[in-house]
């Protein structure tokens, strides 16, 4: 996720500038063309505006399709935050000797919310590293240039930002070794580690560490958390319809190449320097539309490891400090920070 408020003029053309030149590059040979009477072709302005208007529609509508997927991809995981800590506190208030008829020590029930929490860390962090891996529509499955492009991305501007540090949580860091063996190897893990937290309420309940209304309350928050986890699989697992994700790429690829046969003759009618003038300013036009374009995009996909994704590495950090405050730990892993403006 970008922090900055700001973004440089600097920072627009480091992360564009391949299109900035390739566009300046076609420009430049079509107002040579003109300019050495080589091009007989010359448009009328006004169908080419009401293609670009018709273009404008088309792309905002797309954007806002791809930025409600975006927002409400940050919801659902605002929801596993205040889960979270509604588990934390449940583990933490309901696990007790109350309903016990033979008292078990302080440090047994501790070990038991001990285990509860950081299994629950552990699913937080499967559960990211799972929305992390890569469908088939993903710009880095497209191979050729879009996947090269996007790897650098991911390196630069990406999840390759904290990949020296914390990018994968260790399952076995939360998990006893036996349970971490086991659970690995299922297709889902996070779905597995919830139900593992299922068995162990049924387990507490039947050794009296909670009784029938707890176990039923925090079976309900593990419901919650199933729920969220679809809603993140379903954003995940289920494109932007392609139709209007492919029809737009092809609109903008339309109205750019159409763009400087009437633009070019247009201002050459300005003089000697109407033709050097028309380079810029039609790829500047041109520039616009594929950053619209290319906005919508890359903001369609929330979960690629892209600086506009939700933050899951940070919110995951931001629980397990919480959680682990909970159980009166002291030495706590440090919150994830931005860097170069982006927060993974």
């Amino acid at each position: 996720m970008l922090v900055i408020k700001n973004i440089s003029p600097l920072q627009i053309i480091r992360w564009t500038w391949q299109h900035i030149l390739r566009l300046l590059i076609i420009t430049s040979i079509i107002a040579l063309l003109y300019a050495y009477d080589l091009m007989p072709i010359s448009l009328p302005w006004l169908p080419v505006s009401v293609i670009g208007t018709a273009v404008a529609f088309y792309v905002g509508f797309k954007n806002n399709s791809a930025y409600d997927r975006m927002w409400e991809a940050r919801k659902i995981w605002g929801g596993i935050v205040n889960d979270s800590r509604t588990w934390g506190m449940m583990v933490d208030g309901y696990v007790s000797n109350l309903s016990k008829n033979i008292k078990t020590s302080e440090e047994e029930i501790y070990r038991v919310k001990r285990r509860l929490i950081y299994r629950h860390i552990a699913w937080l962090y499967a559960h990211r590293s799972q929305l992390l891996v890569a469908t088939s529509w993903e710009h880095v499955s497209q191979g050729g240039y879009v996947a090269r492009t996007t790897r650098y991305y991911q390196r630069r501007f990406g999840v390759g930002l904290v990949d020296d540090e914390v990018t994968r949580t260790e399952l076995k860091l939360f998990l006893p070794k036996e349970e971490h063996d086991r659970l690995i190897d299922y297709v889902n893990t996070a779905t597995q580690i919830i139900n593992e937290q299922s068995r162990d309420l049924t387990a507490l309940r039947k050794a009296g560490f909670i009784d029938d209304f707890r176990h039923m309350e925090m079976g309900n928050v593990l419901k919650s958390f199933y729920t969220l986890q679809g809603k993140n699989e379903r954003i995940k697992k289920f494109p932007l319809p392609r139709n209007y994700a492919n029809m737009s790429r092809a609109f903008v690829g339309i109205f750019v190449f159409l763009l400087p046969f009437t633009m070019i003759p247009e201002l050459m009618k300005l003089g000697d320097w109407g033709i050097w003038l028309s380079i810029p300013i039609t790829a500047l036009i041109g520039w616009i539309y594929v950053m619209m374009e290319v906005i919508g995009d890359y903001s369609e996909n929330p979960f690629q490891g892209m600086p506009n994704d939700i933050p899951m590495l940070s919110l995951c950090r931001t629980i397990e400090i919480d959680l682990r405050e909970m159980l009166g730990e002291k030495e706590l892993p440090p919150p994830i920070t931005p860097k170069n403006g982006v927060l993974m």
